[in-house]
């Protein structure tokens, strides 16, 4: 689904940047409105490429979201075709909601109400990723490592990011919120809460299998707990500046802003405390983490049925396939399960 958004929005992008360019040197006027041209059709090109472009950002984080809660929950997904159906259902519809971008550029009321229910609608797809994952958890025997503590903060994220894009996509909202801080919250609270959190996630997930070392766990969670707390201090006040008529890319604003403009530099702090701490423990793991073998988490994914680290054909011998990644159920993954434990109490 990536693949599809990226063959077919990227040529928009490379097609404007052409347009501006004849524009710039040729003076055809194409977006110039003293030359005839239309800046809105701009702004129509650039949001066509830009918005997919966020889809193009967070679906292999979702990707990594399944693989992760399968892992730690011990189960199956509740239903993998609602994954890969919804996965797709962003993909297309995810096309013809660029307009919610540009509902005060100037755009009928129909467009506007068009856009808007496309957004709206959308946000259905993720809402059946939301309830996939959140009942693949249901049950399970959850093991709380750091890998799953980041999806657990993705998931209330990217919740919470995902309702205020509901809110944003209503027309009378977004003429109030437009340009001003509640929008730059919720961008945030989607690639920042949703998408950062699913990739740090995958980065202690599968680390172990790429250095063949674990990191420390103790120092995993403290800068999962340091990204979160940050992360929420840092963009919730923002909504509220937002509504409070706080506008994006001042330096200057009234007095009564100011308490909140202070706590979320604070917030700005742990976040980027926690982010500092993930490289420094990750590199001093490579040389000194402990040595763990080839399924430390008890996974049934593929990968890790070759050794940590992999050898250069991944593979030693060719291994049975007939097994699902996702089979949870035989003696095999009760095997590696004690494995998992052994490593992480």
């Amino acid at each position: 689904a990536t693949s599809i958004i990226q063959v077919l929005a990227t040529p928009v992008l490379a097609i404007t940047l052409g347009l501006i360019g004849i524009d710039s040197y040729l003076g055809w006027g194409i977006f110039d409105p003293s030359r005839g041209g239309d800046p809105v059709l701009f702004q129509h090109l650039f949001w066509f490429y830009s918005h997919p472009a966020v889809y193009i950002m967070i679906l292999p984080a979702m990707g990594v979201v399944s693989e992760v809660v399968c892992s730690f929950a011990r189960k199956p997904p509740l239903s993998y075709k609602a994954i890969v159906y919804s996965t797709l259902g962003i993909a297309i519809v995810g096309f013809f909601t660029w307009g919610h971008h540009m509902f005060t550029a100037g755009m009928s009321t129909f467009d506007a109400g068009a856009f808007g229910a496309l957004s709206m609608f959308v946000a259905i797809f993720s809402a059946i990723k939301v309830f996939t994952w959140t009942g693949t958890l249901y049950k399970g025997s959850i093991q709380f490592a750091t890998p799953f503590v980041y999806i657990l903060a993705f998931l209330f994220l990217f919740m919470f990011g995902g309702m205020t894009g509901v809110a944003v996509a209503t027309t009378s909202l977004d003429m109030h919120w437009h340009d001003t801080y509640f929008v730059v919250a919720h961008f945030h609270f989607i690639m920042v809460g949703g998408t950062l959190t699913a990739y740090l996630a995958a980065i202690h997930y599968w680390f172990p299998k790429v250095t063949g070392r674990m990191y420390p766990e103790r120092a995993g969670l403290t800068a999962a707990a340091l990204v979160f707390v940050g992360f929420v201090v840092t963009f919730v006040p923002q909504f509220l500046l937002g509504n409070m008529g706080m506008p994006r890319r001042y330096y200057d604003y009234p007095a009564e802003f100011q308490p909140l403009h202070m706590a979320s530099t604070g917030g700005a702090f742990l976040l980027a405390t926690g982010l500092t701490l993930v490289p420094i423990y990750c590199a001093w793991a490579v040389f000194r983490g402990t040595r763990v073998d080839a399924n430390p988490w008890g996974s049934a994914g593929f990968e890790w049925r070759t050794t940590s680290p992999p050898p250069k054909e991944n593979f030693g011998e060719l291994p049975d396939f007939e097994r699902s990644p996702y089979d949870y159920g035989g003696p095999e993954i009760d095997h590696v399960e004690e494995a998992g434990e052994a490593v992480h109490g």
